[in-house]
């Protein structure tokens, strides 16, 4: 859904863009016959709102998709070459900032069970290494649980995650306290009023956490999957293996874990070493 509604608004811009850069109304006639200089026009005038060069890849990318979109199979999509991107390095969370994260997210909680579901969705990103979205897609389908849960991510392709007997006794004990039933097509994590939880619940709380405890800005949810990878591979896990437990479609995405490997121990490093 947020990826919708981001494509809707990019294109939503480009139509306003044009209605003033051409002075005429927008008709599938002048999407079709939009030139190189058009789009050029475009990411400037988004470069002079603030945006930055990820930004503007993704932007220039949503449009591309929409041109074609409104074009059919016969599109002709002006080529243009994107900024260049910089790809971050994820920082990975400690084991022990994990735990503390976590434990006091659900000791502040208004009620017993919300602390018990929000315990269970961070051991679940954190020690299987899912993506917030995916917890939040599971349904009391995955119920009875056993060693191994069966996760939809992104394309709807489906992996098989193990589940660590911590994480494992987590989402039970959520799930006895929860007072909404576990019926199998319903979400397995609930909202106050029974409905899904929305993943925005997860990230105020964790926002909260980290300043509590003093953590970084990178410390979100996102950052606990990161830490699930790092860590793994730091213990020795190959990428292959660790490709199909994060359910990267290709190598290259599980491959930046190397370097943060990397930067970690560089990190240890420096901090230690007496002549670093």
């Amino acid at each position: 859904m947020h990826t919708v509604r981001a494509y809707m608004a990019t294109a939503e811009r480009l139509v306003a863009f044009l209605e003033e850069h051409r002075g005429e109304a927008v008709t599938a006639a002048m999407l079709a016959g939009v030139e190189q200089a058009d789009l050029r026009a475009f990411l400037t005038a988004r470069r002079m709102d603030g945006i930055g060069n990820v930004s503007a890849a993704r932007e220039l990318s949503a449009v591309r998709g929409f041109l074609k979109f409104v074009g059919g199979e016969d599109a002709r999509v002006p080529l243009m070459k994107g900024p260049r991107v910089k790809r971050g390095l994820p920082r990975p969370v400690s084991p022990d900032e994990a735990v503390a994260l976590a434990e006091d997210i659900a000791e502040t909680a208004r009620e017993p069970w919300i602390g018990a579901r929000d315990w269970a969705v961070l051991l679940l990103l954190y020690g299987a290494g899912l993506r917030i979205g995916e917890a939040m897609g599971l349904n009391g389908a995955v119920l009875p649980l056993g060693e191994t849960l069966r996760v939809t991510g992104k394309r709807g392709k489906t992996r098989i995650v193990p589940l660590l007997p911590r994480v494992r006794e987590a989402i039970e004990a959520y799930v006895a306290l929860c007072p909404f039933g576990t019926e199998k097509d319903a979400p397995l994590f609930r909202g106050t009023r029974g409905g899904p939880l929305s993943p925005a619940l997860i990230r105020r709380a964790v926002q909260g956490a980290r300043g509590r405890l003093g953590l970084s800005d990178r410390t979100t949810p996102h950052a606990l999957r990161h830490s699930f990878a790092t860590h793994l591979l730091g213990r020795g896990a190959d990428l292959r293996s660790l490709q199909e437990l994060l359910g990267h479609a290709s190598l290259s995405s599980t491959q930046i874990y190397t370097q943060v490997d990397a930067a970690h121990l560089l990190d240890v490093y420096r901090n230690a070493h007496p002549r670093a």
